[in-house]
């Protein structure tokens, strides 16, 4: 594929294969079309992948059915030395991997460089949970019978990942996928194929047999609707919007598919006033602008107890300032552009709700100015207060570098503020009392809750949300079963 740009990165662009992935081989696909690949922080051109066509497509499923029969009767220690293998050069490729990320993502060379860790850390961990496919067996209760449950692979899974992770989440399904035995066709957005690109090299270089991971990158429509028409793929699994979800699942009950679905999100967090409020505050900015707001479970709504409010708002705009925008390449970079055009009038369309219906602006609140900032999708770090319940940014996902702030009086009453929602996925806590944090735990309607702690996916522990953020798990045991079907085996020993 041709390259494009001036870059000091050039060797590592010409390292890579930039390719569909597809029975083993790198191709540039069936239709000849190209798709851009656009630097957020430049609007240049990184390089230009292929589209794959319907018939790219079709072909990765046969290749995905034809390997499914030897992959899925390998045994758990064959496959675990591959994705360890896998696992092992992740790392050793970190920094190559990390500044594609940057490039396509935008975020801070810093975040990619972490991201990189955690998807090495999940095809680990899913190495050695590939050895832990336990069966059961279950008392019978008639004599002369024995009843075995055992635990078999799903078959060919699709796997639809978003742009904000393009490594954790691709590992996050993909290592799960393999490690049970499923065989995989993955398709990465196509804003930001090129790390999934890279993950995929690792796998073929650690000896994993042709067809079992097979990617193709193009039009999301066009590939989801072949994955679903076709009867083979038997579970697909989603992190996206929740506008997409909905239409997954109509499509999804032509043929009863099997789903998980990670979808929107709108986390609150709520800070009683027995925090050290300095910390509080300097945790709430890190949580807040980690990739710039651009994170599934990125903290939307803050409430504030009114004893700390003053003292806690300076601080916050105090640490907001200091924030450092611009290139995720440069080492001291704090935050980074957004990742597209409608991304960047998103926020701007939230934050003119948000003041046209009396919020304040603290800090930010525009596009920055300077020769840098000429193009690129750029937004300052923004902290809005007098926020009411009417605005957008209280009753949609911003997905972006804004923080709206918000007083409370009482534990009850925030507790049914940070529910008011439609979304379920994460939500966070500071406080040091421990029976206030019991009781709000309990009471919150969240898949997650992170307790001091802004970052609480990790590939030991299952991930997921509840009400309209979707179903099924990521992450831990609990991933793995989501690509495993349970077959119960009843046998009668005196006939």
């Amino acid at each position: 594929m041709e390259r494009k740009g001036n870059f000091q990165h050039s060797e590592i662009l010409k390292s890579q294969p930039f390719r569909l992935f597809i029975n083993g081989e790198w191709t540039d696909g069936s239709s000849g079309k190209t798709r851009p690949v656009i630097n957020p922080a430049t609007e240049e051109v990184i390089v230009e992948v292929p589209d794959a066509s319907p018939e790219d497509v079709k072909r990765a499923i046969d290749a995905a059915a034809r390997a499914f029969r030897q992959w899925s009767r390998m045994t758990a220690y064959e496959r675990a030395a591959i994705l360890k293998k896998a696992a092992d050069l992740i790392r050793e490729r970190q920094e190559e991997i990390a500044r594609l990320m940057t490039l396509e993502v935008g975020k801070p060379i810093k975040e990619s460089r972490v991201e990189v860790q955690i998807c090495a850390g999940y095809f680990e961990w899913y190495a050695e949970e590939a050895k832990r496919n336990y069966g059961d067996l279950v008392p019978q209760w008639i004599p002369g019978k024995r009843h075995w449950l055992i635990r078999q692979p799903v078959g060919v899974v699709a796997t639809i990942t978003p742009w904000n992770f393009p490594a954790n989440l691709l590992a996050r399904k993909v290592a799960p996928a393999l490690a049970a035995g499923c065989t995989v066709i993955s398709k990465p957005d196509h804003r930001t194929p090129l790390v999934a690109m890279a993950i995929f090299k690792c796998l073929q270089d650690a000896g994993l047999p042709p067809g079992v991971a097979n990617l193709v990158s193009g039009d999301p429509a066009e590939i989801s609707a072949i994955f679903f028409a076709d009867e083979r793929v038997r579970k697909i699994s989603f992190t996206g919007s929740t506008r997409v979800g909905k239409l997954l699942m109509q499509q999804a009950a032509e043929q009863i598919k099997r789903l998980s679905l990670e979808l929107g999100g709108h986390a609150p967090v709520i800070v009683f006033p027995d925090v050290d409020v300095d910390k509080a505050a300097k945790w709430t900015v890190q949580a807040k602008f980690r990739n710039n707001g651009q994170t599934c479970i990125s903290p939307n709504r803050i409430y504030v107890h009114e004893r700390i409010w003053d003292e806690f708002v300076a601080r916050v705009v105090d640490y907001t300032k200091q924030l450092r925008l611009g290139n995720g390449l440069d080492e001291s970079t704090d935050v980074g552009p957004l990742i597209d055009r409608n991304g960047l009038e998103k926020v701007e369309r939230h934050v003119q709700d948000a003041v046209a219906k009396g919020a304040k602006v603290l800090c930010g609140g525009k596009r920055p100015e300077g020769e840098q900032f000429k193009r690129g999708f750029w937004y300052e770090p923004t902290v809005l207060v007098n926020i009411t319940r009417d605005m957008l940014v209280s009753c949609e996902e911003t997905f972006g570098p804004v923080m709206p702030l918000m007083p409370f009086k009482d534990k009850d009453e925030v507790i049914e503020w940070a529910n008011d929602t439609p979304y379920g996925l994460a939500a966070y806590v500071l406080t040091y009392d421990f029976r206030t944090l019991i009781d709000v735990v309990e009471r919150l309607e969240t898949g997650m809750v992170g307790v001091w702690d802004f970052a609480p996916a990790t590939f030991q522990c299952p991930f997921g949300g509840v009400k309209q953020s979707g179903f099924g798990l990521e992450g831990g045991w609990e991933g793995l079963k989501e690509y495993l079907v349970t077959k119960h085996v009843s046998i009668v020993l005196d006939y």
